[in-house]
């Protein structure tokens, strides 16, 4: 109970400032924490997640949505509604076809980059709520140049008053971790608009939110009624499924239970399904207000419960406190808000340990300054799976070399005091052997055999790190054979695991090689060949 009203308490600003950054009257916001908590409680598998709009989603709505609604006030309320609905939709059917598992081709350095263009891109749309100007634009960039030149008619009492909320919040959250800060400053900041006036001397406030509860109801729209709500319900979806998912097994481990990775798929798509019914738009699992709930003492789903009740009561009785609530205030929530999601050292330390690592986080970050959220992490999630493929296409081909005084082999590049073999060679590929990447391992073995000084016999493919080999692979087996064969030269291939070594000896690849035995091992090959034990008598 306690952790549902602490909950409720950091909701309330939150909810009310990400409701204005999508666009929709600020009760929208409320709607889905209130809503989406509960569908989440029936069936989410995590104990501390907290479910509701997010910044990232509420940009995502903001950008697109408006396109799609062409000006129309009641159609985009539609279509977000229905966006959360197709969420949920998608959701059931990803669950039912365990599609959970295409997430993890998103990498964390993706990620990485994408929260923090998704946190630049939030930031700037929030500027201009705090200097007082109109803002406008379509893309980080297109936003920084309008603000730039509007920076004359700043409002210098709309500025102090958000610059004061941002160092209370910023302040509060390091003197009081886990307690309601923002809630407080939200209050302060209404009883000061109140006592001196502050909207009659211009400075922008919420207005008034209407009481009452949400009434539930069906679509208003219908899927072909609106051209891209399936993409962007993708994105929603792909969005909210990471970063949820992220957040809950962070708990999960911190507190020791398992966290159903495909069940969250049905936590989701039962709490989209809740808002939507309240004409809420897309909400999601995030790590801040979920911090909050785990802070407060939540252990199951029911804070959730209690958290919906009070968001009940505060839009029954106390949506007229928050008349006067000044927007500059919320920019500064959000602000505070999305700190979070700028994890700069993390991009410095990926461009000092690996590059590849830093121009998948930068593709992610400059797609989203330059197209926006939902053509950034859809973008984002294209150049993993092309990363992923440019990764396993060029795979580490290791040539073994004998360790001194052993009958143990290891890679001559990373170990030069190895002694080499004698009329043979010994080609590691360190990836599994598969379509992407089978011409390269061919490649690399006669280019290794160009370089050899003396006559090679032998050579032996170790298969030993490649958990997987296909039908390409084989084919490569097959054609690298051939090769080798006309050169003189025979093929030996050892260490095949049980599937690559089923799929060789259906392919016929086990009688061009002399057997596929997973007992024999390399030593033993190489002293057939006479290689073992040449080596050996060189050094007695």
């Amino acid at each position: 109970m306690i952790a549902g009203i602490t909950l409720a308490a950091y909701a309330i600003p939150v909810s009310l400032a990400y409701a204005g950054l999508a666009g929709l009257p600020p009760q929208v916001g409320i709607y889905g924490y209130l809503l989406g908590g509960l569908g989440y409680a029936l069936l989410g598998s995590s104990r501390q997640l907290a479910i509701g709009p997010t910044s990232a989603i509420s940009l995502m709505i903001a950008s697109t949505v408006g396109a799609m609604a062409q000006g129309d006030v009641q159609r985009y309320a539609e279509i977000a509604s229905l966006a959360a609905f197709t969420v949920a939709a998608l959701s059931f059917f990803s669950w039912l076809l365990r599609l959970s598992v295409l997430v993890k081709l998103i990498s964390d350095s993706i990620l990485v980059g994408f929260k923090a263009g998704a946190g630049l891109t939030i930031a700037m749309t929030q500027l201009p709520s705090l200097f007082g100007v109109p803002g406008g634009g379509h893309n980080f960039f297109e936003r920084m140049f309008l603000l730039a030149g509007q920076l004359g008619q700043i409002q210098y009492l709309v500025l102090c008053i958000g610059v004061v909320a941002l160092l209370l919040i910023v302040i509060g959250e390091r003197l009081l971790p886990g307690k309601p800060v923002a809630l407080g400053v939200v209050a302060l900041s209404i009883v000061t608009a109140t006592l001196f006036g502050l909207p009659a001397m211009g400075v922008p406030i919420t207005g008034k939110i209407p009481a009452g509860l949400p009434t539930l109801a069906g679509p208003g729209l219908r899927l072909i009624d609106v051209e891209g709500i399936v993409p962007l319900a993708a994105g929603c979806l792909l969005l909210a499924y990471i970063e949820g998912v992220s957040a809950a097994r962070t708990f999960a481990e911190k507190h020791g239970y398992a966290l159903d990775p495909r069940q969250e798929l049905l936590g989701i798509g039962a709490a989209n399904l809740s808002a939507a019914l309240g004409h809420g738009y897309p909400v999601a699992g995030g790590l801040s207000q979920s911090a909050v709930n785990d802070k407060a003492g939540a252990r199951s789903p029911l804070a959730l419960v209690f958290a919906s009740i009070t968001l009940a009561l505060c839009l029954l009785f106390l949506t007229g406190l928050l008349e006067n609530l000044p927007k500059a205030v919320l920019a500064a929530v959000v602000l505070t808000a999305i700190y979070g999601l700028l994890d700069f050292p993390a991009l410095l330390r990926m461009m000092r340990v690996s590059r590849l690592d830093f121009l998948a986080a930068s593709i992610a970050l400059i797609a989203v300054l330059l197209l926006g959220i939902l053509q950034g992490i859809l973008l984002a999630a294209l150049a993993s799976i092309v990363l992923l493929l440019v990764r396993a296409s060029r795979p580490n081909v290791a040539f073994l070399g004998r360790i001194p005084g052993t009958r143990n082999y290891s890679d001559l590049a990373l170990h030069p005091e190895n002694e080499p073999l004698h009329g043979a060679i010994v080609f590691r590929p360190e990836a599994s052997l598969i379509y992407v990447n089978a011409e390269a391992v061919f490649e690399a073995v006669l280019e290794r055999l160009g370089r050899e000084p003396a006559a090679v016999r032998l050579a032996v493919c170790d298969l030993s790190a490649a958990p997987y080999v296909d039908l390409a692979g084989s084919r490569m087996l097959s054609q690298l054979h051939a090769e080798l064969a006309s050169r003189s030269i025979k093929l030996r291939v050892v260490g095949a695991h049980g599937s690559a070594r089923d799929l060789l000896q259906a392919d016929g690849i086990e009688h061009k090689v002399g057997g596929l035995d997973h007992a024999v091992t390399l030593d033993q090959v190489l002293r057939a060949d006479g290689n073992g034990e040449k080596g050996l008598s060189e050094r007695q």
